[in-house]
């Protein structure tokens, strides 16, 4: 007997997941958690950026420091819960949905964040060996150089190498993806780390 819904009773949690998964990404928190702190809005201050980096031009180091985390918890949020209600295939879908609502939320007219966080927090929860090493990365080079900036495209692409390694094919394909959008979305990030014009963490940018 055909299928009177063309296969959609099947494939709707699929849809849901991304779906769902989008809508939690794309919960601006480094916007609304200084803008209720009374810092305005924090897309006028330094790189425009919505994300704990630019939070952290501030001043205020705990709000960077709420932006990260709830940045990541809501990308590893994606990934858990859809693990657990429904398996791996529905957990990247959302993941994924996720990943591109912090980058492109509906609500700011798709001009979201660079993705740093919520792609660590991702990691954390699909491979957490390989979100471990891609945190430890970032933090060896920010360490180093201190730009943020070099550290986020450094661990993009360790990422995939390091859940290659430790987890399997289905996760290595959705940190690659995510990695390159990463590295689209610091493009005026690389053009200034050539002509050594990016600012270093904890300085100001004019």
């Amino acid at each position: 007997m055909p299928d009177p819904l063309g296969g959609l009773a099947y494939t709707w949690p699929f849809y849901a997941a991304a779906l769902i998964g989008y809508l939690l990404g794309a919960i601006p928190f480094g916007l609304v958690l200084t803008r209720l702190a009374g810092l305005g809005d924090i897309r006028g201050l330094g790189s425009g950026n919505i994300g704990a980096t630019n939070v952290l031009r501030t001043g205020h180091k705990g709000l960077a420091a709420a932006t990260l985390a709830l940045d990541a918890a809501k990308g590893g949020l994606a990934f858990a819960a859809g693990y657990a209600w429904f398996g791996p295939d529905i957990a990247v879908l959302a993941a994924g949905g996720a990943f591109l609502g912090h980058l492109f939320p509906v609500w700011l007219k798709f001009r979201g964040g660079k993705g740093v966080a919520t792609f660590l927090g991702i990691l954390l929860a699909a491979a957490w060996p390989a979100g471990l090493a891609t945190c430890a990365t970032w933090l060896g080079v920010a360490a180093l150089t201190r730009f943020s900036s070099l550290a986020a495209l450094v661990a993009a692409l360790a990422a995939p190498v390091y859940v290659w390694f430790l987890a399997d094919w289905q996760r290595t394909e959705l940190a690659a993806a995510m990695a390159v959008l990463i590295f689209l979305r610091h493009h005026g990030n690389i053009r200034r780390l050539l002509k050594g014009r990016e600012p270093r963490i904890g300085g100001t940018r004019k």
